[in-house]
């Protein structure tokens, strides 16, 4: 049990305008369609279901509200990049995505992922910029890094922590992977830290 496993869904919104209070601290997750937010999102909080998971990338069209206390919440923001969708739906949640990041106050760190297979895409590299520019932390997960041999996992991941020094801010990349929760004690350690909780997580 950690605390994440006592995560429960508060609110689905298509801009920051229908979202709650900009007070307390929230701890973002962004990422391209098809990197795995969702997944990350339910082997985090134990929940299978909380965040739903789709065979089809980009269903996470509006911005999700999970609730870890009264002052800390987890936030699924739109997947980007992939999804087979008419371009006015993709401009509206891009657009919605956008004014998250930059207009809301309580965000203090993001968590971008990425497939380990091919990180650090234009849209993750615009991303990352726009957050070291605001002075918030990233914790890059390299998703799905089950999917890979242990030789091969590092060195694609210490080729990502040398791109990683490009950005000159914060910014910390780990492996992951939902199935068999390599970097599982990595996130939820850094959420920890962000939320500002001294509950270790077990």
């Amino acid at each position: 049990m950690t605390i994440y496993s006592q995560v429960k869904f508060v609110t689905s919104a298509p801009d920051i305008r229908h979202l709650k209070q900009d007070e307390g601290v929230e701890v973002a997750f962004a990422g391209r369609s098809n990197a795995g937010k969702s997944s990350a999102l339910n082997a985090l909080t134990r929940q299978k279901s909380l965040a739903r998971t789709s065979k089809t990338p980009g269903r996470t069209q509006l911005i999700n509200v999970f609730e870890v206390n009264e002052q800390a919440r987890l936030v699924d923001l739109p997947g980007y990049g992939y999804a087979k969708v008419p371009q006015d739906v993709k401009e509206k949640w891009q657009k919605a995505l956008g004014e998250y990041l930059q207009k809301r106050e309580s965000l203090k760190g993001l968590v971008v992922l990425m497939d380990i297979r091919h990180p650090f895409k234009d849209l993750d590299q615009q991303l990352i910029h726009w957050a070291v520019a605001s002075d918030i932390p990233v914790l890059a997960l390299l998703t799905k890094a089950d999917k890979l041999k242990s030789g091969k996992r590092k060195s694609q991941v210490l080729m990502a922590q040398e791109a990683a020094l490009a950005f000159c801010g914060d910014v910390t990349v780990k492996a992951f992977s939902s199935v068999n929760g390599i970097g599982l004690d990595i996130l939820e350690n850094t959420l920890n830290q962000w939320f500002g909780l001294d509950t270790p997580s077990s």
